[in-house]
């Protein structure tokens, strides 16, 4: 297993990309998205950013690492990506997981695990599969605590304001 353990240290690179995906996140939040950041670096350089944004772009497909992949793919006029890491506030889901395959990014750094939907360590760890012509290799836990962090205090606001609404009368769409 690759994931990160309490006791070992993070790299300082690893940690400030992670900030970067962090500061990203909050993007999300301001367009009312669930808060997720991503960050493509190879060498040092950032080849392409992203915020999860479904919602607000109306597309099913644009979670964080899906846009921050297009935007490196777009800005270096090639798909694949090899010799890149990308960091991401949140374990990965399956078609994020797939991108990334099919890119051929070296390796996936990640904050705070998905229990239902992460498909890295907790769930079918498609990272690792043999039968695909890629393997990822990943660390999780990073920033960990600042990244489950945000995800709960926006789930917990979001909560107060369907109970507002729902006191106040308010009916959602």
């Amino acid at each position: 297993m690759n994931r990160i353990q309490n006791d070992q240290a993070v790299s300082p690179d690893d940690e400030t990309w992670m900030r970067r995906a962090l500061t990203l996140a909050e993007e999300a939040t301001l367009l009312g998205e669930v808060p997720v950041g991503a960050v493509l670096v190879r060498d040092g350089v950032v080849l392409g950013e992203g915020f999860n944004q479904p919602i607000s772009s109306h597309d099913p497909t644009a979670h964080a690492e899906v846009v921050a992949l297009r935007n490196a793919a777009r800005s270096g006029a090639n798909y694949r990506l090899p010799g890149t890491t990308l960091y991401v506030t949140l374990e990965p889901c399956t078609m994020c997981v797939g991108a990334m395959i099919h890119a051929r990014v070296e390796r996936l750094v990640y904050g705070t695990t998905e229990p239902k939907a992460g498909v890295v360590e907790s769930q079918n760890q498609l990272a690792q599969t043999p039968y695909y012509n890629h393997t990822l290799a990943w660390e999780g836990g990073v920033l960990a605590d600042e990244c489950q962090r945000q995800l709960t205090t926006f789930f917990r606001e979001r909560r107060a304001q369907a109970k507002a609404r729902k006191q106040a009368g308010v009916l959602d769409d």
